[in-house]
């Protein structure tokens, strides 16, 4: 049987390169979890498209059953889960975030 919420986030993993689950936005983010991803993802230059889970309570569980993951944010790239806020930021600040990111073809924009 099909669950049109796990279809949504397949969807949404396999269109963007990077996908980001979170509450609020990039623009506006609405817990400090989520800020700090959006801020890590910002300075890396990579281009990321994110999705509101307070907008969508139905996608807010559909999400952390999808990556078998309790918490928000939730941080994919090329449709491969990579983690949550702790484990994003470790993986940045060891520098491990910009290898898998190079690794699966995710190159930084050049800014104006």
């Amino acid at each position: 049987m099909s669950n049109p919420v796990f279809d949504r986030i397949q969807s949404d993993i396999s269109t963007n390169d990077v996908m980001l689950y979170m509450k609020g936005n990039a623009a506006f983010p609405q817990c400090g979890f989520s800020a700090r991803v959006v801020q890590i993802l910002q300075h890396l230059k990579v281009p990321f498209a994110t999705a509101n889970i307070l907008e969508d309570a139905e996608l807010r569980d559909g999400i952390k059953q999808f990556a078998n993951w309790p918490t928000i944010p939730q941080l994919y790239i090329k449709g491969e889960f990579i983690g949550g806020c702790d484990i994003v930021t470790e993986m940045y600040q060891s520098g491990e975030l910009e290898t898998v990111l190079t690794e699966k073809g995710v190159a930084p924009q050049a800014t104006a």
